[in-house]
């Protein structure tokens, strides 16, 4: 898992791609990245999927908040990312949400 974080100082966003790599995904056949970003709407964002298995998803957020989201994967097995910035119960889920902290902005 990895979340990689660009500002695109002319946007005043982040770019950020999520990737789930194919064994982090335990063999999962479609990915889907959802949380506030997407009103928790599940398959809103679809993962894309490349060759080696590996899905990816790239948005653009605007700054200076965190957002709580989680992968979808099957349409039916929630995973957060291990490599998020930091997690936060949710008691609607009875578990924890992966955060994205993008509250830093560069000057």
């Amino acid at each position: 898992m990895a979340i990689e974080k660009k500002y695109l100082k002319s946007k005043k966003k982040f770019k950020v791609t999520f990737t789930l790599s194919a064994e982090e995904s335990g063999g999962a056949t479609s990915a889907a990245l959802v949380g506030e970003f997407t009103r928790w709407m599940d398959g809103a964002l679809p993962m894309q999927r490349d060759k080696q298995g590996n899905f990816r998803a790239v948005v653009e957020l605007p700054g200076g908040r965190r957002y709580a989201f989680r992968y979808l994967l099957d349409g039916s097995r929630w995973e957060n990312d291990w490599k998020a910035d930091a997690y936060r119960y949710c008691p609607f889920a009875a578990a924890d949400n992966s955060i994205l902290d993008l509250t830093e902005i560069p000057s």
